[in-house]
């Protein structure tokens, strides 16, 4: 993690692989923050919570968001939010903590930075680093 929520505005960025271990372990609830077309399309992560901070067509805030990631983080579990490069989460983060819950950006997102031909899924990501994922 690299820095406070008073720094950035949410409790900071974690790697896919530290994310995937507070999964495991229970100490965390990913919410995946792309929109429906995303996670069916490009693939999703078993057990995340499907939440969309925008909406597609024309990328619009979500406004069942607030609702929906108080939902998530009922319990008082850390949430780790996940997008397609780890900016769209970062938003939803800050979101998120300003309702007062305890929220991570999964660094990289799902995809990763595109490489030099502007293609992603090949350079970092949640995918890329082998982690659990599925495909409709």
């Amino acid at each position: 993690m690299n820095a406070t929520t008073e720094d950035k505005g949410y409790a900071g960025d974690v790697t896919p692989e530290q994310a995937a271990q507070w999964l495991a372990s229970g100490e965390a609830v990913m919410v995946d923050v792309r929109t429906d077309a995303e996670r069916e399309w490009v693939g999703f992560v078993p057990g995340a919570v499907p939440l969309a901070w925008k909406q597609w067509p024309g990328m619009a805030l979500n406004p069942a968001f607030d609702d929906g990631v108080r939902v998530a983080g009922e319990g008082g579990k850390k949430l780790v939010l996940l997008c397609r490069s780890g900016v769209r989460s970062i938003a939803a983060a800050k979101r998120a903590t300003e309702l007062g819950l305890v929220a991570y950006n999964i660094l990289e997102g799902f995809e990763g930075n595109p490489d030099a031909d502007g293609h992603r899924g090949l350079i970092g990501g949640w995918r890329k680093r082998g982690l659990p994922w599925k495909q409709s």
